[in-house]
Order: structure tokens, then C-alpha cells, then sequence
């Protein structure tokens, strides 16, 4: 899977900005996207994307439908249709007949998807993005927590 070009500041050819007057708005934006871009190429080396390290996570503790993780996860059922496919596909998951309703597809992790979720979760804790930048890394962790629960309240 090739991996996606990274977001660097500046960009060549724009004048120099400084990122100190952005509105933490942009700065947290622009690190989510660094963040996340440097984390797609962890990914790519065990042939996963960030949505499906996304859905092994859910999927660790019982199987579900297609449709509860479509709700976990905030995407459309056949964004997640896609990506239990893709899954499926290189060994992470199997998917079936839910037996409690036919018409419903369910989805469970094999062993190598715990063994592929246990891997890119050490290795983004051993990231070297973070590591050595972020003075406290569960303090700076659990800010982003407050965030995020915030947020998703209203």
C-alpha cells in the first residue's frame, strides 16, 4: 500500500510562517494530520489503514454486525461494508450470517488481528513522533481524552 505524502511545514515555495501565532484550532489540526500521517505508515507495514486498526479495536472484545461497528466506528454502513471487507481479505477478520438475524452480516477478529492490533499499538507507543516531544505523554494523553469526551457530549 503505498503511503500517503506526509504534511510538512512550511510548504516549499510559501514564505515562512510563524506557527507560534496560529489559533490552537490550526495547531491541533495540523498535528492530528502530522500525527496521523506518520501513524498511516506505521499501518501500512502490517497492511492495515487507520479505519480498520479502528474496527479490530472494537472487534476485540466480541464479535458484532456490520451495522454496530458502522455506529462505533461514525461511518456510513457501506464505508463499513468496505473495510470488513478489506479486513477480511488479509486475515484479520472473518465475517458471517449473524444467527440471530440472516440478513445481517457479522464480523469477528481472528488471531492474526489480535496479534496485528497488539503490534500497532506498541509500536505507536514507541513512536519516535511523540516520544521526547511531548514532555508528558500520559498527562498529554489524558488532556486529549477531555477533549475528545467533551466534544462528543453535545
Amino acid at each position: 500500500m503505498p503511503s500517503r505524502k506526509r504534511a510538512v511545514l512550511p510548504v516549499a515555495g510559501e514564505p515562512e510562517e510563524d506557527v507560534a501565532s496560529w489559533p490552537t484550532g490550526r495547531l491541533l489540526s495540523v498535528a492530528a494530520r502530522l500525527v496521523e500521517s506518520r501513524f498511516d505508515d506505521v499501518l501500512a507495514g502490517h497492511d492495515l489503514t487507520h479505519a480498520g486498526l479502528i474496527v479490530l479495536h472494537h472487534l476485540q472484545a466480541q464479535p458484532r454486525t456490520q451495522r454496530e461497528l458502522a455506529v462505533l466506528c461514525r461511518v456510513t454502513d457501506q464505508t463499513m461494508s468496505r473495510t470488513t471487507e478489506r479486513l477480511e481479505r488479509t486475515g484479520l477478520v472473518t465475517r458471517g450470517v449473524d444467527p440471530d438475524d440472516r440478513r445481517r452480516t457479522i464480523a469477528q477478529i481472528t488471531d492474526a488481528g489480535r496479534r496485528t492490533l497488539a503490534e500497532a499499538r506498541r509500536e505507536e507507543r514507541e513512536s519516535q513522533l511523540l516520544l521526547g516531544v511531548v514532555d508528558d505523554y500520559e498527562h498529554f494523553r489524558a488532556q486529549l481524552l477531555k477533549i475528545v469526551r467533551h466534544g462528543s457530549e453535545g
